[in-house]
């Protein structure tokens, strides 16, 4: 593959998952030469296969020090919550007890505000996307319920109002009653929930990162069906090996989810603590209808979301890293789980399995930076279970970061790459190094 100094892309996006698709979308309808990468189709991957939320209410890491206790009894079940591959034990007990480490009141603390200010610009941030291109109905902000079964549970829900309303997310504690007059299909079993009135939902997760495509490639945007395999960055630009080759770019943005490791250290020197959570879900497209609102299980933790394809039953967590096949029992079983929560039975006719790679970092913060030689290497990766949620604002604090603003309107130091070591020789440049369309940027 040949190229000229003057045809190279400003920047390379690799990965065309869901934060990859809006940043390129915004990159250029500001008018850059943005090049999109992926191995994939666009959005095929845990972009389309999530419960689809937009999930501003849960500004909390995914372990908290009050769960510890029930960790071994969630072990115990091959088919429950939590599962480690006893083969991938040894790979993943470092970033485990990274994680617990994060567990410390400080360090816990900072991670929620990380998390709250991504999340606190997020549903602002996906309106803005999608009605530029005409696609506000693929989201609805009506709430979400988190119930529980149990006495226990109920305890822990009420609790959860004032940690809630400490880190600004609101929530009203309901009864019974309550909760099945905002869904009336739930189970006489369930005791109380919490009503999150600020939870979105996509109709959609695949339409909707395919319709931000779509609007990317009008604004300019090319891309191209290959495969990464190396990346190198210097003062000058950017190299990249490719399945179809070498190619050379001004700039690059890796946005490759749980798959990045290896590519950051190569464009960074810098090794990330990055791993896999592998989320499964079960679809069942005979159930339309059955829900009004999202429902999460407090005790059962999986979610139930009603999505034009059918009802979407997500959830489970299992550390078996990349490689390993799927175990589909662990989506089927949440079927089981909820003919519990429903109080007449469900349709499994049609019913589809499917496993993703939620990509998580120990503090469970994401990576947003631009660093490397030159401030040629951008970063955004590590969303965990926001991914959807953080994505279009995630897009516009890159933008900001590529046109060289001194401090975009999310401080990006919580995110930063060298909280996990010092990235190669450079700095990011104080202007754009590409040419900014003057104007686009700040239009409404």
């Amino acid at each position: 593959m040949s190229q000229t100094a003057t045809s190279r892309p400003e920047i390379v996006i690799v990965g065309a998952g869901v934060i990859g698709v809006c940043a390129a979308f915004e990159l250029s309808r500001a008018g850059h030469r943005v090049l999109l990468l992926d191995r994939d189709e666009p959005g095929s991957g845990a972009s389309s296969g999530n419960a689809s939320h937009l999930a501003v209410a849960n500004p909390f890491p995914i372990v908290e020090a009050r769960s510890l206790w029930q960790v071994p009894r969630m072990l115990a079940d091959r088919t429950g919550p939590l599962r480690i591959d006893m083969r991938y034990l040894h790979r993943i007990t470092p970033w485990l007890l990274r994680m617990l480490w994060q567990l410390r009141p400080n360090a816990w603390r900072h991670s929620c505000r990380g998390l709250r200010r991504l999340n606190d610009g997020s549903t602002a941030a996906w309106r803005r996307m999608l009605a530029r291109i005409d696609a506000s109905d693929l989201l609805r902000v009506e709430g979400s319920l988190l119930v529980c079964e149990s006495a226990a549970g109920e305890r822990d829900l009420r609790a959860d109002v004032g940690k809630c309303e400490d880190w600004g997310v609101r929530a009203e504690y309901l009864d019974a009653d309550g909760v099945r007059a905002r869904e009336p299909a739930l189970s006489s079993r369930i005791r109380g929930g919490l009503y999150f009135p600020d939870t979105g939902r996509f109709l959609d997760p695949l339409q909707t990162v395919q319709q931000v495509f779509r609007a990317a490639r009008e604004a300019g945007c090319e891309f191209r069906q290959t495969d990464v395999s190396e990346i190198s960055a210097s003062d000058s630009g950017v190299r990249l090996t490719t399945g179809d080759g070498a190619l050379e770019a001004e700039n690059v943005l890796i946005a490759t989810g749980a798959h990045g490791k290896q590519l950051v250290r190569q464009a960074t020197g810098v090794k990330v603590p990055l791993d896999t959570e592998r989320g499964y879900h079960l679809m069942l497209p005979g159930e339309r209808d059955r829900l009004r609102l999202p429902v999460a299980s407090s005790e059962r933790r999986f979610v139930m979301t009603p999505l034009t394809g059918g009802l979407r039953l997500a959830g489970t967590v299992e550390f078996a890293g990349l490689e390993r096949p799927a175990d589909m029992r662990r989506a089927r079983v949440l079927g089981e789980h909820a003919e519990r929560m429903l109080e007449e039975g469900i349709s499994r006719d049609g019913e589809d399995t499917w496993m993703g790679f939620r990509p998580t970092l120990p503090d469970c913060l994401p990576v947003i930076d631009r660093t490397g030689p030159g401030g040629r290497v951008l970063m955004a990766f590590g969303h965990h279970h926001l991914g959807l949620t953080q994505a279009a604002v995630t897009a516009e604090i890159l933008r900001d970061l590529y046109h060289g603003e001194s401090e975009p309107a999310i401080p990006v130091a919580p995110y930063r790459l060298d909280r996990f070591g010092t990235p190669a020789r450079g700095k990011p440049e104080t202007s754009n190094p590409g040419t900014r369309t003057q104007g686009v940027v700040n239009e409404s």
